[in-house]
């Protein structure tokens, strides 16, 4: 092609652009009219495009549809009918009733430890009972012994609901269960010494066993447990004043205004399985060993010398008649159980002896309703009634609770138809032993009392 032709054809090219837009003139008619609707030339208008900014951004965020609309409060908001239902409703379901029974319990799993607060309802006229973990505490180290108590420490006239619990450690926590998200004790009775409170010729000491690669040992305080604490005993006599039975051979007496111990016992030749006081006289303390051996003792003298009995093997658990204070029963590693009594003195020879299981016996606990009902729990993972009240024991039911080996049980002091227990399945489970037909038949009437006077007891409150 020759440059003429060249020329001629670039020509041609640009009058056909030219001639294009005219070409659309219809298509662009078609855009005018919904371009028009958002009047653009009026964008920076004052009034008009003042209110149809306000237009767009409520399409934009919601108010100009009933179903997305943004309010600051729920009160504000006329689509929410019932404001704050449920969130009243979850705070319902936390609070403690007065009719609920409160269950205490350790639990160690995957190597993680708790205080498990738990909460039983009792069955009504149309609701089933029902059982649950209210809230749990976490613990800095295995737990192996419990006990309830409403003395706060540092002589707090106030009462509560607080916790001693004895672990692997020398030192007994004590843990307000008031406070659900509680991260560390509110005391604790011995245990180490803080770093802070060494003297410089301790810490020195401790640098030179630690240069040596030798095993560190922390400093204890003064009239601490020197090794793990196996049992504890609340005195409801004295509330200010807490037992304690170690690993390491000795029974404390702890004074809980001063956070101090008050008194150190040293008769068990072996570790304190077991501590208990007595309910009448509030001084008594009872407590058995690995000795093989139970111990009576005067805390207010406590160098003079105990009366002692001996066992047939290990001792598990001790508890004291209430409806004879002067008898206790003790339960041995091989499953027997025996009753003594002190008044008979030291060494004499027990009331009755019976094989109660086959495994230790680890729980012993009597019904305040009923004298000489006495319920025996074990590794065996039965729970058992026993009519004490001769010197020839009767077995009246056994029940096999669903929790595994039972490590603790206990008759409910407000409602004693009512046994908890726990086990080795780490969970609780509550006995209503009137639905048991062969106790009712032995101790209706009486149950049936216990039973009454609570309702009646619960229904002047709830008027109150």
């Amino acid at each position: 092609m020759d440059e003429a032709a060249q020329i001629a054809q670039a020509r041609a090219m640009a009058a056909a652009v030219k001639a294009k837009p005219a070409a659309n003139k219809d298509a662009d008619a078609d855009l005018a009219d919904p371009l028009a609707e958002l009047h653009m030339e009026d964008y920076d208008t004052d009034e008009e495009g003042e209110e149809m900014k306000t237009e767009t951004a409520s399409r934009l965020f919601g108010s100009g549809n009933p179903g997305l609309s943004y309010y600051q409060s729920n009160q504000q908001d006329p689509n929410i009918s019932k404001h704050g239902g449920e969130d009243d409703s979850e705070a319902d379901d936390f609070e403690v009733h007065a009719s609920d029974f409160v269950i205490l319990a350790a639990r160690n799993e995957d190597e993680v430890s708790h205080i498990e607060v738990w909460i039983y309802e009792e069955a009504g006229t149309s609701e089933d009972s029902n059982i649950y973990v209210h809230h749990d505490i976490m613990l800095p180290a295995f737990p192996l012994c419990l006990a309830w108590m409403d003395c706060r420490p540092a002589g707090d006239a106030q009462s509560g609901n607080l916790a001693a619990v004895g672990t692997m450690s020398p030192g007994i926590e004590i843990w307000d269960l008031d406070d659900v998200g509680a991260v560390e004790p509110v005391a604790t009775l011995g245990g180490e010494l803080p770093e802070d409170a060494l003297t410089k010729e301790e810490k020195k000491k401790q640098k030179k066993k630690q240069q040596k690669k030798k095993k560190k040992k922390k400093a204890l305080k003064p009239d601490s447990h020197a090794d793990a604490v196996l049992a504890l005993s609340w005195n409801r006599d004295y509330r200010n004043v807490l037992a304690s039975g170690s690993a390491d051979t000795t029974v404390k007496v702890w004074d809980l205004a001063t956070e101090q111990c008050s008194a150190t016992l040293d008769h068990h030749q072996d570790k304190v399985q077991a501590v208990a006081w007595n309910p009448a006289q509030a001084s008594v303390l009872l407590s058995g060993g690995f000795d093989k051996a139970v111990c009576l003792a005067d805390a207010r003298t406590p160098n003079s010398e105990p009366l002692k009995w001996a066992l047939s093997a290990d001792s598990e658990a001790l508890t004291w008649a209430p409806h004879e204070p002067t008898t206790f029963v003790a339960s041995s590693e091989d499953g027997l159980v025996a009753c003594y009594d002190a008044r008979k003195g030291a060494g004499s020879a027990p009331l009755y002896r019976l094989s109660a299981h086959d495994r230790p016996a680890c729980a012993l606990t009597f019904c305040t309703a009923v004298p000489g009902l006495l319920a025996t729990a074990s590794t065996d993972k039965q729970v058992k009634l026993w009519d004490v009240s001769t010197q020839q024991p009767a077995l009246i039911a056994t029940q096999d609770l669903q929790v595994g080996a039972v490590f603790g049980a206990a008759f409910c002091p407000e409602a004693p138809w009512l046994l908890a227990a726990g086990g080795a399945m780490g969970t609780v489970a509550v006995w209503d032993i009137t639905t048991n037909s062969a106790v009712m038949s032995k101790y209706g009437r009486k149950l049936s009392r216990a039973v009454a006077a609570v309702a009646s007891d619960d229904s002047t409150a709830a008027e109150q």
